[in-house]
């Protein structure tokens, strides 16, 4: 990650270069030589970090092993908002620019830009993708969004790229007449282009051909939450381990343009894979009625949730509704000299999936199951609670899987008892 970090930082600080230097002290004399210079400088950066955004959701293996997708997520909306701002302000100060120069109205001079400069009409449509992207992933719309909704509207970003990349080399500064710097420059986007494509389609392709799961069953597990089981061929050399999901692709109607991530309930057991699912949206709750021989998509595994990322021998599994289902995977995985404390919180006991298989590894391994029922607002999980059922939580790992608001209180409640944070380890199950 920090060899990662540093190509990062020498790519952004030579494209900057890139902007600097095909300026001179003349055209930024010039009138509007300068609002014209900055243009250029934060188009130049934005695309570089639209770049960055797609690589770090790109599925790159070491990156993902050493990271998790998670925190990937979490930096990729952090970045987001940069590409967004940057290439708005290429836009108007580059328009303000030209305007000045020609002494013409702004309006003038983008009407002279869409009818009159090469593949600045394409880069338009792009900038509008953009900020359609940009404002479903604003948190007060992608929580009213469904997750369906929300994955196609990203999937313009890369119709964006597809659409800004010829204006770039067409107008801008720093290429015409620059040959190394346009072949520099395509060739980042290309490299970029190959890695996205290689691991977000190419990998997941081939495993899935290689696996050729089908779904084999489909069970109940409590009210608006099913177990789907498929088999397939070698899954024994699917490196997986318990705690890590698969983008799904199930390829019956309606279904197979959509993938979605749910976590493994169960460790693979040859020919077999389990994923356990509640009702939440459209595609979640019409895996209901897959039929038996449905083929299946798998992209991943994902996730750094496992077990592995324990530091001691002591371990607090921490789970609300569906959230148990990656924790009963890790019980699994968890080699046999583990201490292992369980908690578990829901509004009624039947909302608890897969709790007999718990409550059979728990005892298995002479651990313990602590089962905190009822509404909210009656019964609280606080951090007194989890002090009084787990007295030796400080000493403990805590694997925390649920909604997000429920882990964003966990982790402040365990914050408070002095639990390190290299000690807990979080899924949120949200998008």
């Amino acid at each position: 990650m920090d060899a990662g970090a540093a190509l990062v930082g020498l790519g952004f600080g030579a494209t900057l270069g890139l902007a600097v230097t095909a300026e001179t002290p003349g055209s930024i004399a010039a009138p509007g030589g300068l609002l014209t210079a900055v243009g250029r400088l934060a188009g130049l950066a934005g695309a570089y970090l639209l770049l960055v955004m797609v690589l770090l959701m790109a599925r790159i293996p070491a990156i993902e092993r050493a990271v998790g997708q998670d925190r990937l997520a979490r930096w990729h909306r952090r970045v987001g908002l940069w590409p967004l701002a940057l290439i708005t302000v290429h836009a108007l100060c580059i328009t303000l620019g030209y305007a000045q120069a020609a002494r013409t109205g702004f309006w003038s001079q983008v009407w002279t830009f869409l009818t009159s400069y090469p593949d600045v009409l394409a880069a338009t449509v792009a900038f509008g993708l953009l900020v359609l992207v940009g404002v479903a992933s604003v948190r007060f719309v992608r929580r009213r969004l469904r997750y369906e909704t929300w994955w196609v509207v990203h999937l313009y970003v890369y119709l964006a790229l597809a659409l800004a990349f010829a204006h770039q080399l067409a107008t801008g500064a720093p290429f015409v007449g620059h040959p190394l710097a346009r072949w520099v420059w395509s060739l980042a986007w290309a490299a970029t282009a190959g890695v996205a494509l290689a691991y977000r389609v190419g990998l997941p392709l081939w495993r899935s051909l290689y696996h050729r799961l089908r779904v084999v069953g489909v069970q109940a597990e409590a009210p608006g939450v099913v177990s789907i089981v498929c088999a397939g061929r070698h899954l024994e050399r699917l490196k997986v381990e318990g705690g890590q999901f698969f983008l799904w692709r199930f390829l019956a109607r309606g279904l197979w343009w959509q993938a979605h991530p749910y976590s493994l309930s169960a460790l693979p057991r040859p020919p077999y894979l389990r994923v356990t699912v509640r009702a939440l949206g459209d595609h979640s709750r019409s895996l209901a009625t897959l039929a038996p021989g449905t083929p299946v998509a798998i992209e991943g595994p994902y996730g750094v949730f496992t077990g592995e990322r324990r530091v001691g021998e002591r371990v607090l599994l921490v789970g609300a509704g569906v959230g148990v289902t990656p924790l009963r995977a890790i019980l699994e995985d968890l080699p046999p000299t583990v201490d292992v404390v369980v908690l578990l919180r829901a509004t009624r006991r039947e909302d608890l999936p897969l709790h007999e298989e718990l409550s059979r590894l728990v005892e298995a391994r002479r651990g313990a199951l602590h089962e905190v029922i009822g509404p909210r607002q009656a019964v609280r999980l606080d951090a007194r609670e989890i002090r009084r059922l787990v007295p030796d939580v400080v000493q403990r790992d805590v694997y925390l899987c649920g909604p997000e608001p429920l882990v964003g209180r966990l982790e402040k409640a365990l914050h408070r008892l002095g639990v390190r944070e290299d000690r807990v380890h979080r899924e949120r199950f949200a998008f």
